[in-house]
């Protein structure tokens, strides 16, 4: 029998500002945007991001549409005993840089990350530069990061500008710099993108 679908438990939900897929940049860390994953039970323990924190980067492995099922969440162990630490000392199953326990609620903070707010979350393991990264790795169309263009406020946009979070207007100017319109719409000659409104980028 060959199979065609399986189930998978999530363990947790990203909440990003980037509540639509307009404007979402085409490849993680060309914005260095604050979001965070809510972690759900059983996998919201401390003691699961115990003892790796000297890890700078992070895999998150995700989907894009809602898994309704059921979790076995029975047989989930906050903490392992890798090998590579001689079997004998435990620590958290997820690395991350910061965790924090608020109320009853566990959230792995990130940044540079390209999920739309509400994408489900399968794992999370630790980026480990000796075998994950390959310097001669050949990208095709891809190989450069993208032309950024100057963000230039309007008249109105301006006034907007001065009750906003400076930290929320450099995350709003890195987004729209990388012009997130369709291919079609772009204009080569064109090196600014004007802000007239604020509108689909919000926490």
């Amino acid at each position: 029998m060959i199979m065609t679908e399986f189930s998978l438990p999530i363990i947790g939900i990203m909440r990003s500002p980037y509540v639509e897929k307009f404007g979402i940049p085409r490849q993680p860390n060309l914005v260095q945007v604050e979001s965070f994953i809510e972690m759900y039970a059983p996998y919201n323990v401390l003691e699961a991001f115990e003892g790796i924190e000297e890890f700078s980067h992070l895999w998150l492995v995700w989907q894009f549409h809602d898994n309704k099922n059921q979790q076995d969440k029975d047989k989930f162990r906050p903490q392992v005993r890798p090998p590579r630490l001689g079997g004998n000392k435990k620590i958290g199953v997820f690395a991350t840089r910061t965790v924090k326990k608020e109320g009853n609620a566990v959230r792995v903070y990130v940044t540079g990350s390209d999920l739309l707010d509400g994408t489900p979350i399968i794992d999370i393991k630790p980026y480990i530069h000796y075998s994950d990264a390959v310097d001669a790795a050949q990208s095709g169309y891809a190989q450069h990061e993208p032309v950024r263009k100057q963000v230039i406020w309007s008249e109105h946009a301006q006034q907007l500008k001065t009750d906003m979070d400076p930290k929320y207007i450099a995350e709003l100017e890195s987004v729209l710099a990388l012009d997130p319109r369709p291919a079609y719409q772009h204009d080569d000659a064109q090196e600014a993108i004007l802000i007239q409104g604020i509108e689909s980028f919000s926490y």
